[in-house]
């Protein structure tokens, strides 16, 4: 029997050489491998076989079987793969052209950040980052917003961890970026605690807030937030740096106006138009027909948020201001919905070179 069946072996593995396709192949794994084959036959007779014979006998059976079923997947897997050549070979055209690679692009809001931060850097102010995750103690009470405040209303906040029963901290995301002035203010008094330095920097950042998406707002959002602490900083120093950043963000002859407004950390406050620049002031959509455009909010620093950035407010003075670089761009560009920012349609990013 071992005889009969190395010989099947060996024919088995000769005629498989010479398979070509699937449908033979097929009927090679029937004739060899099927239940009436030799080899499969085999098995139901190894009770001819002496009884000190058949373990060695039904072994060599089994090795033989597996020998085959591997030498027919391995085949099988062999003309698959040259199938799938031959199809790709008549589907492919050498005479085409190559498909373009798209180079990558920077961010339309990224590219007003830097525009942004360029001008004020021209400007004398240098960059300070600060942390997305806040204490509610940064992100509110130290900007004189006390818990209950009526302000906490305008901004709908995402807590990260509310904190244990009668914790007067808990943590968020920060709603806006008007943390990080205290957190200039403390870094720069601890510099030289009984004198310290003047401040001018700018703060730009990712902010978030629970509110429904719409075409004007998304639960998250760019803000840059810009402070300035010394001694006598006077609102006409903030108007000043302001219109300049204007002119040279929107052009030589562009013409700003401030109108009287209420945030709790500043005070006076105020909101910054400039004409649109669109319509030269004449009046459009984006404009509302009004000839102005919204495009910050600033005043001066409250007292009580510079004894808590460590400046007393007997000695100091100081400006701060706030603006988002998504409704910027989007007055730039005349983009109407908000929500092109972060859906990461390439149709909508690439017209940005």
């Amino acid at each position: 029997m071992l005889q009969q069946v190395e010989r099947v072996r060996e024919e088995a593995l000769a005629e498989l050489k010479q398979v070509r396709d699937t449908a033979g192949l097929e009927a090679w794994r029937v004739r060899y491998l099927g239940r009436k084959s030799t080899l499969m036959q085999a098995f139901s007779r190894i009770k001819e076989v002496p009884s000190e014979e058949r373990p060695a006998v039904g072994r060599r059976i089994n090795e033989i079987r597996d020998e085959l079923t591997q030498a027919y997947e391995a085949k099988r897997e062999a003309l698959q793969r040259e199938a799938l050549q031959q199809e790709l070979a008549k589907r492919l055209d050498v005479t085409l052209p190559g498909r373009p690679f798209s180079p990558g692009r920077v961010h339309p809001s990224t590219r007003t950040i830097r525009r942004i931060l360029q001008i004020f850097s021209e400007m004398g102010f240098q960059v300070f980052r600060s942390r997305e995750v806040e204490l509610d103690e940064y992100n509110f009470q130290l900007l004189n917003i006390p818990p209950h405040h009526p302000a906490r209303d305008m901004q709908d906040t995402f807590y990260v961890d509310t904190g244990s029963e009668g914790d007067t901290y808990p943590v968020v995301l920060r709603t806006h970026t008007s943390p990080g002035q205290i957190h200039a203010m403390r870094f720069y008094a601890s510099l030289n605690p009984d004198n310290p330095p003047p401040i001018r920097v700018v703060l730009p950042g990712m902010c978030f807030r629970y509110e429904q998406i719409t075409a004007r707002s998304e639960i998250q959002f760019t803000q840059i937030e810009g402070l300035v602490v010394g001694r006598h900083v006077r609102f006409s120093d903030l108007k000043g740096t302001l219109s300049d950043w204007a002119r040279r963000m929107f052009g030589p002859r562009v013409r700003t106006r401030f109108r009287a407004s209420h945030f709790p950390f500043t005070e006076p406050s105020a909101e910054m138009d400039v004409e649109c620049f669109l319509c030269g002031g004449e009046g459009c959509s984006v404009c509302k027909y009004t000839g102005w455009l919204e495009i910050l909010g600033c005043g001066m620093v409250h007292p009580t948020v510079l004894r808590n950035g460590g400046y007393d407010p007997e000695k100091y003075t100081g400006f701060a201001f706030g603006m988002g670089p998504e409704r910027i761009t989007m007055l730039l560009h005349h983009i109407q919905d908000i929500r092109y920012f972060w859906a990461n349609d390439l149709r909508f990013l690439q017209q940005f070179e």
